[in-house]
């Protein structure tokens, strides 16, 4: 059971709960899940019953017992626990997680690019204004972005743009001039001090410059933005992107393609050992930090908050670094059903990668 498989079944038990009578709420469009946070258990955990709560009349410890009740009768579900207020800690019975990373990569494969994006979510148009100043104009297009991924429709304008900002970094809104009343977002994150030493970074150094800080940081610019090396955190998520690009090259070449399954045991005949191992220890954070992506796209949105999503690349990229070097076999090695499953794996985080740079409007090159 996948995350996204895992927030529907939530949904589908809110809503059984409507239906017999438990529960007086409108049921939601999306029910979030994540690992557990301190002081949970299991997989995952959602707090939908606390959401629900007020408008249901009822505290969120009676809520999340409603829906725990009918969450312990799904098949895929070995346990279900409640923690502090009432969040809700779900066990899965999938073979210790291994099933459930194999279809997070499947459901990730599936998705491309796209994976994390929410269906069209319907409601008021939400329309974004920003000053006449760099940053805002780049942080206000990328929310726009974001919301957008999140099925909202949006609207943005700027009082003004200048022609640079579009040369270089890319950047378009939709309008322009005063804001009126009916904007119901003013992006206004601290100004930039030097905007030419931003811009003299080009286009994708540039705007990763503008949205890795939160919007109430400062931006630091200079030249580390440019330097080809592990120490540029944006360096390092497009080096990866690239690796799992030439690893699917490579493996084409080898004759196999990718598909998501056990990735083998250290010292067993699916690999090398230390190939296996390497593999097998970063698996976990990896998965995690897959499987975090969606409620991180949703946050990113919510908050306006692009500097979330760079931040989470930058996850993503160092947990499945030490993973990529024995994706593929060695010698005279023939390629297994564990080789087939680490391709998987790693065309997955490169899926990932490439779709939140372009929701950052930064390229993910194929080669460095």
């Amino acid at each position: 059971m996948t995350p996204v498989e895992l927030s529907r079944t939530v949904l589908h038990a809110v809503r059984r709960a409507v239906d017999a009578g438990e529960l007086s709420v409108a049921v939601p469009e999306r029910a979030v899940v994540t690992p557990p946070g301190p002081g949970g258990c299991g997989d995952y955990a959602t707090n939908v019953a606390l959401q629900l709560a007020r408008p249901a009349g009822q505290t969120p410890e009676r809520v999340a017992e409603v829906l725990r009740r009918r969450l312990v009768e799904v098949g895929g579900i070995a346990d279900v626990v409640l923690t502090g207020p009432g969040f809700i800690n779900i066990s899965l019975d999938e073979g210790g997680g291994g099933a459930v990373g194999v279809g997070l990569v499947a459901e990730v494969l599936r998705a491309g690019g796209r994976y994390g994006h929410a269906e069209r979510a319907g409601g008021a148009v939400v329309r974004l204004h920003c000053a006449r100043e760099v940053r805002a104009v780049v942080v206000g297009e990328v929310v726009g972005r974001l919301l957008r991924a999140q099925g909202v429709t949006v609207r943005t304008s700027a009082e003004g743009v200048e022609p640079r900002w579009t040369d270089v970094l890319g950047v378009r809104v939709e309008g322009g001039g005063s804001a009126s009343a009916e904007v119901s977002v003013n992006v206004r994150p601290v100004p930039v001090a030097d905007p030419d030493s931003l811009l003299a970074l080009g286009r994708d150094a540039g705007r990763w410059a503008l949205l890795r800080p939160a919007g109430h940081d400062r931006v630091r610019g200079g030249e580390e933005g440019l330097v080809q090396r592990e120490v540029n955190p944006l360096f390092r998520v497009r080096y990866v992107h690239a690796r799992t690009r030439a690893l699917a090259r490579n493996a084409a070449d080898l004759g196999f393609a990718a598909e998501p399954g056990a990735l083998g045991e250290a010292g067993a005949d699916a690999g090398a050992g230390a190939d296996a191992e390497r593999v097998l220890l970063a698996a976990p954070a990896t998965l995690a930090a897959l499987g975090d992506h969606p409620r991180v796209l949703a946050a990113a949105a919510e908050h306006r908050a692009p500097d979330r999503l760079a931040r989470h690349l930058v996850a993503v990229a160092d947990a499945a670094l030490p993973l990529l070097p024995g994706v593929l076999p060695r010698g005279g090695e023939k390629p297994s059903a564990a080789h087939r499953a680490r391709l998987a794996l790693a065309e997955a985080v490169g899926a990932v990668l490439a779709g939140g740079l372009s929701l950052l409007g930064i390229d993910a090159p194929d080669h460095i």
